[in-house]
């Protein structure tokens, strides 16, 4: 394979205009949502040729969660995207955005379903599919909603439910992901205030989507009757290339964006970046000459979530008191396409989420 291109600021350029002016979106609501049922490595250990030792020596997992027969993406999304609007103290928006790998169909969207399920009957709705970088790119798509004035509020959520797509007698992915959903709420404000999300670097790289991919059910390659293999019907990943390219991109679209927002690496309070493993997430951040301590993580205890393990994350640091008001925090992403995301806010004053995986109704105050 060729050399990855340098990972300096100008490695992979952005646009001038990601530099927030005139309206930015606000953080104004969070929360998160895990399925009930916990898969442990124990569990795993069972039916694979694995252990808990190796799974957690080269993952950092310790458990996931998945839905149970029937439950779809969908059913996880409104359980997050109820409590996000919750935690903004509001029950109307002008958009959501649900970003997903693992729609209920491939038609419709699932953004309009879930819509519908909250009560947001007339919002506009659609999916964003980036896989692990969906988060990121969905903060962008509804910083571009409000921005243009399209829309005041924006309901976003990222929910995966891998366990659907994963093929179960497979080792190497059956350790990493888990189902859940995250989700934010934003709203109209202004670039200097606390909670407004900007400062996007963005990126993509085609030529290499067999390296994270399901090969089967689009037009590409259509699931006809005994034409499907079981390899192609499932979800497949090139890990040691991944990882390279991983490490590679987040850290050099972390860059991008620092740069984008006049900041240094010693500015950075708290660096949440996807949940892909803990290999990489210590990687990543000794790349970017960040203390792990800085680096907010929760894989051990849900895995790798797709589009879900930044809201999840994030939540999961709220809820504990992690981070504060004030402090400064870093997001980045890579994921299948391949595509690779970052960006910076100031952290806002939110009510203060529950856990993701605790499945009471109501949010502390």
């Amino acid at each position: 394979m060729p050399s990855l291109p340098p990972t300096g600021p100008s490695a992979f350029p952005s646009p001038a205009s990601s530099a927030p002016q005139g309206r930015a979106a606000v953080l104004c609501g969070l929360a998160g949502w895990v399925p009930p049922r916990v898969v442990t490595n124990e569990e795993l250990s069972r039916r694979l040729d694995t252990s808990d030792t190796w799974i957690r020596t080269r993952t950092g997992i310790g458990q996931r969660h998945f839905v149970e027969p029937g439950q779809a993406t969908s059913d996880m999304a409104v359980e997050a995207g109820r409590r996000a609007l919750r935690s903004a103290g509001t029950d109307t928006v002008d958009a959501v955005v649900v970003a997903t790998t693992t729609p209920d169909r491939p038609c419709p969207a699932t953004a309009p379903v879930v819509a519908a399920r909250l009560g947001l009957d007339g919002a506009a709705a659609f999916d964003v599919s980036a896989v692990c970088t969906g988060f990121v790119y969905g903060l962008a798509s509804a910083a571009g909603l409000i921005a243009a004035g399209v829309a005041e509020r924006v309901l976003l959520i990222g929910a995966d439910t891998y366990s659907s797509i994963i093929d179960p007698d497979d080792r190497s992915n059956a350790i990493i992901f888990g189902d859940g959903a995250g989700a934010v709420v934003l709203r109209a404000g202004s670039p200097d205030e606390p909670g407004a999300v900007g400062h996007f670097d963005l990126g993509s790289d085609g030529s290499n989507e067999e390296m994270i991919m399901v090969a089967a059910g689009g037009s590409r390659q259509r699931t006809s009757p005994g034409e499907v293999s079981r390899e192609d019907r499932h979800f497949s990943m090139r890990g040691r290339e991944v990882f390279r390219h991983a490490v590679t991109r987040m850290a050099a679209s972390a860059r991008n964006t620092l740069a984008l927002a006049d900041r240094k690496a010693e500015d950075v309070d708290h660096f949440v970046p996807h949940q892909a493993n803990l290999r990489i997430l210590r990687s990543v951040a000794e790349d970017l000459g960040l203390p792990m301590d800085h680096c907010v993580s929760n894989v051990e205890s849900v895995g790798n979530t797709g589009a879900a393990s930044i809201p999840l994350a994030l939540t999961d640091a709220a809820a504990r008191g992690t981070i504060r008001p004030g402090d400064n925090v870093l997001l980045t992403a890579f994921g299948g396409g391949l595509t690779w995301g970052s960006c910076f806010l100031t952290w806002p004053a939110l009510a203060q989420p529950g856990l993701p995986h605790d499945q009471g109704e109501e949010l502390a105050s």
